[in-house]
């Protein structure tokens, strides 16, 4: 069985999980308004390769400290049907099934928080995912992250932790992202496809001879 591994955010829907995830919490009066110019700072940052994830996630769990891990969750879950479902790229749905039709397993690598993830992951039916993990005291979020930030080269380290404890092999792996800050994870995979990358990877993708997929389409 190979494995297909998959970025979430630009990869999978079009746009960043996170980011709309404040925005959603900011709508509807759960965080202040003044964190959307600072989260957009940070996500330039981001773009550009630059962005310590501690940094970012140290902001933008503001928004969680002291909330219970079950009140966040129904967040998520109307979150998911407003602002995720309509943004899902079709052609990724269609790539996942084919990958499941010849019999791989799909995961998502992820560098936005697993409250977020896991439920994403969920609704587009993948069972294994790897996120940021997010602290938790009595059932209430602290504001911190906890373990290897899967982020950068935290995802191969995290990947590699992963593949040990399920006796899985990256022999005819293939990944997909849209992220420069996932270069590891493609170096890391046998076969490496970049979705609709910017000007800086896609002249590496052409270098390195990775596949380049232009996704418009979202259902």
């Amino acid at each position: 069985m190979a494995l297909a591994i998959f970025d979430l955010d630009d990869t999978l829907i079009n746009g960043d999980s996170a980011s709309l995830f404040l925005r959603f919490l900011v709508d509807k009066g759960l965080a202040d308004t003044s964190m959307l110019a600072k989260e957009a700072e940070l996500m330039q940052a981001y773009h550009l390769g630059l962005l310590r994830m501690e940094d970012y996630m140290s902001f933008t769990l503001q928004a969680l400290k002291g909330r219970s891990v079950d009140e966040v969750r129904r967040w998520v879950a109307v979150f998911i049907e407003q602002m995720i479902a309509p943004i899902v790229f079709a052609e990724a749905r269609q790539v996942i099934e084919k990958h499941r039709a010849e019999g791989n397993r799909v995961l998502i690598i992820s560098a936005t928080g697993e409250h977020i993830v896991g439920p994403v992951a969920r609704f587009l039916g993948v069972a294994d995912y790897l996120a940021i993990g997010l602290e938790d005291e009595s059932g209430l979020y602290t504001g911190q992250t906890k373990g290897v930030l899967t982020y950068q080269q935290g995802k191969v380290l995290r990947l590699h932790d992963w593949l040990q404890q399920e006796g899985e092999v990256l022999v005819g792996s293939t990944g997909y992202s849209d992220s420069r800050n996932d270069l590891p994870l493609l170096r890391a995979v046998e076969h490496a496809c970049v979705v609709n990358p910017d000007s800086v990877l896609c002249n590496l993708a052409a270098e390195e001879g990775w596949k380049i997929l232009r996704w418009c389409n979202v259902l």
